[in-house]
């Protein structure tokens, strides 16, 4: 039952370092090229709800000053 519980709060924690990580435009930017793509955006939910109204200028992608409104 310990491993059970350890097996848990591990998969938690992880997850958790995961939604922290996936917070910072460099990590989001994927492919480094400088924007972030709506399926780039996808590891977060928040930004993925965010995406069209951060999207200032329309063009499906976010700078980083788009993104900084996050």
């Amino acid at each position: 039952m310990k491993t059970l519980h350890k097996t848990f709060a591990l998969i938690a924690l992880a997850s958790s370092s995961a939604a922290f990580a996936a917070s910072d435009f460099d990590t989001i930017d994927a492919d480094g090229n400088g924007v972030i793509s709506q399926s780039e955006a996808a590891v977060n939910a928040d930004l993925t709800a965010a995406f069209t109204e951060l999207d200032t200028d329309g063009n499906g992608e976010l700078s980083k000053a788009e993104f900084a409104n996050f």
